[in-house]
């Protein structure tokens, strides 16, 4: 029991992280469903700072500079989805689904070069990082605290207070419902997309690096991010791009993917003779099961998705 709840605060934690992401570019008005190619770019950057760093370094900065190379390439990534849809008008969909196609493999080919450089003989697209990731984690007893669960509940709390309690968050939500009344008032509607993309590329990065190295000490990039990017737009859904709900959301979906984890260890689970696929399928039929639901009577930001035209009353 004790297991399954540590594998499922670490990834309701990658969830929380993704889905908010996507939650405050969507509140800016910009659709984004590239969050898979930002995790898998962000994990990239966090795992080659942890592959890099030199032996001795203090845990605290090595924390802080693997989470600062994860939320910088995730934001860099971000930005070809921002250009792209803010200042080119394209449509998002599409470069949403670029940047998922992008994403991957241009990590795997990146890999594939650094280990090939290293030793000819290494085409693997496989990067190992068990040294630095200890810095990470905290054995409590016979449970295992990961420093990115206390990070995403911070996340969580934050997103709160800066969507409903700030002056920039109601700018970024009237970016998102009414863009032509935000802008006659004043606000910059183009910054605070742009800002909104920018904050999605942050948390979807530090998300990918969260997945990487929950449970593992090295990663196949070849292997992407499982389709969490995916999960948690469906979190982001079913939570109603709001933080609070977003956060019991991503707990619920990361119960059922920590059993497929841990299903042996329960034998009632285990007397149901079933493949440990269908284990790791139980997120993704849950949530299409959820949309199915739910979707028809969600409340999405009316501007989402919809290029905005300044010249346009």
């Amino acid at each position: 029991m004790l297991l399954l709840i540590q594998y499922t605060l670490i990834f309701a934690s990658v969830l929380i992280l993704v889905a908010l992401g996507g939650c405050f570019s969507e509140h800016g008005g910009i659709i984004n469903i590239g969050l898979e190619g930002i995790m898998v770019i962000g994990a990239l950057g966090g795992a080659l700072m942890m592959k890099y760093l030199p032996a001795g370094f203090p845990a605290p900065l090595i924390i802080l500079l693997v989470i600062l190379a994860s939320v910088l390439s995730g934001m860099i990534f971000s930005l070809l989805l921002a250009v792209a849809a803010i200042k080119f008008n394209a449509d998002q969909t599409l470069v949403g689904t670029a940047l998922n196609l992008l994403g991957p493999a241009a990590a795997v080919v990146l890999v594939r070069a650094i280990n090939t450089a290293e030793s000819a003989d290494d085409v693997s697209s496989t990067i190992a990082y068990g040294q630095a990731k200890k810095a990470f984690i905290v054995n409590i007893g016979r449970f295992e605290f990961n420093w990115f669960m206390l990070i995403a509940f911070l996340v969580l709390i934050a997103s709160f207070i800066v969507l409903y309690r700030t002056r920039f968050g109601l700018r970024l939500c009237a970016c998102g419902e009414h863009p032509q009344a935000a802008d006659s008032v004043g606000i910059n509607v183009y910054k605070m997309r742009y800002a909104g993309v920018l904050i999605s590329g942050v948390l979807g990065g530090l998300g990918g690096l969260v997945y990487i190295t929950a449970g593992v000490s090295e990663w196949k990039f070849e292997n992407g991010v499982a389709g969490f990017g995916f999960l948690a737009l469906a979190v982001m859904i079913f939570g109603q791009w709001k933080p609070v709900n977003i956060g019991l959301a991503a707990v619920l979906f990361g119960l059922f993917r920590a059993l497929s984890n841990v299903y042996t260890g329960f034998d009632m689970l285990v007397a149901l003779k079933l493949p440990s696929t269908v284990y790791n399928m139980f997120p993704y039929i849950i949530s299409l099961i959820v949309l199915v639901f739910v979707s028809g009577k969600s409340r999405a930001p009316k501007a989402e998705g919809i290029p905005y035209d300044k010249g346009q009353r």
